[in-house]
């Protein structure tokens, strides 16, 4: 195992940090027929650890913890509020993150094994505002229920990321002409502590890898990667499943062949070439792997649950949307449950891969109960579904409109 060090959130707040407090819902649950999520419901528990805000906890072997809508209104997301993913246990690291080792090797004409303070003084250093998003983002608007963490929208975020390009890299090492893919590997050991198998190892298309926003990156946010996010080095790979930015990144394996490491068969990261029957096992044979993520809008103000005082007859909205490797067209909010939609202010994106601002208001007619939807379409003409849509067995690509729900006291 690599050992480096981390100025930020420790190994073992990572590991014993890990208070529950639980909260409830103010209102009841939006339309039984679309409603998001058991979570809205009867409320998530929520994260107690050093470095992090209170986020929702949907898992704690391995940490799975998603950012409350309301808690995403930042125009950048803050590294405290950035939702966490892991699928083994954290590593430890111990001595001088600069010593960290990178390999490069496979179908490249000159296999590079280089140290992150070489990395970093080698190669052009860039920033971006990046999207980084869980495949399964979503996944609790399926039903019936598919397998995995229940995620809401919590699982994005969009932090400023420091590093170099890969395609940098790979160009020092000379891809050969029989390059088509990538393979990726960290030093996270499994749940059961093994340090000799990868906890998880996925890849993508040498087009992908070679795109410019494709960052290794060092630093989030102007400051050191704290280790739950991956110190020393990870992997960005924007507006595609978040499993392919390895965090605690140490060998970039380019191959001849689509990669074959654990997360890239059977249904992992895969989703139907065409609909299958919610809640059937499914072919994997007939299975895509999935890559550029689906058009998603998140209204982050107000909250959902919202009390407003008697009286109050506009309501002022704002929120982010994103579509994978499309910028967002339009954003189209409503009141009455579809029948008729109003048009809101749609920002440019600060960069490529970055969510876009999304800003409007609504006219209440009266007191009362009321569900304020969002529907984004993407650059290229995909717009929000009413409902999740394409069931698949690991619950990848539910996108609905969102929803929240507002009350007008009388």
């Amino acid at each position: 195992m690599q050992s480096a060090g981390t100025s930020d959130t420790s190994r073992r707040s990572v590991l014993m940090g890990v208070g529950i407090a639980t909260v409830g819902a103010a209102l009841p649950p939006a339309g039984a027929a679309l409603a998001q999520g058991t979570q809205a419901a009867k409320g998530p528990k929520l994260l107690e650890m050093e470095g992090k805000a209170r986020l929702a906890v949907l898992g704690d072997r391995p940490l799975v913890a998603e950012t409350q809508a309301e808690l995403m209104d930042d125009d950048v997301t803050p590294t405290d509020k950035l939702f966490v993913r892991n699928n083994g246990q954290v590593p430890e690291l111990t001595s001088d993150p600069k010593a960290w080792k990178i390999k490069v090797d496979g179908e490249v004409n000159t296999p590079i094994e280089i140290a992150l303070g070489e990395l970093m003084s080698r190669f052009p250093n860039v920033t971006y505002q990046l999207m980084l998003e869980c495949g399964g983002n979503g996944r609790s608007f399926f039903t019936p229920e598919a397998r995995g963490n229940q995620w809401t929208n919590g699982g994005a975020g969009c932090p400023q990321w420091t590093g170099v390009r890969l395609a940098d890299v790979l160009k020092a090492a000379g891809l050969k002409s029989s390059a088509v893919y990538t393979g990726h590997y960290g030093t996270d050991p499994t749940l059961a502590g093994e340090t000799s198998k990868p906890t998880l190892s996925r890849g993508m298309p040498i087009a992908k890898a070679m795109e410019e926003h494709t960052l290794i990156a060092f630093r989030i946010n102007g400051k050191d990667l704290p280790l739950i996010h991956g110190a020393p080095v990870r992997l960005v790979v924007p507006g595609w499943a978040g499993s392919l930015s390895t965090k605690w990144l140490s060998r970039i394996w380019v191959r001849d062949k689509e990669h074959d490491g654990p997360g890239m068969g059977g249904f992992s990261y895969r989703t139907p070439r065409k609909p299958i029957v919610p809640g059937s096992k499914g072919d994997e044979k007939d299975m895509a792997i999935l890559e550029s993520m689906p058009v998603r809008s998140v209204i982050t103000f107000p909250a959902d649950g919202t009390r407003l005082a008697a009286g109050t007859r506009k309501l002022d909205l704002r929120g982010h949307a994103w579509a994978g490797d499309w910028d967002i067209k339009t954003v189209d909010v409503s009141i009455d449950y579809g029948v008729t939609w109003k048009s809101t202010k749609v920002n440019p994106p600060a960069n490529k891969f970055a969510w876009q601002r999304f800003a409007g208001s609504v006219d209440l007619p009266s007191s009362g109960y009321y569900e304020v939807w969002a529907k984004a379409t993407d650059s290229n003409g995909v717009t929000q579904p009413f409902a999740a849509a394409n069931w698949n067995p690991q619950g990848y690509g539910a996108n609905p409109l969102n929803r929240i729900r507002i009350l007008v006291e009388s």
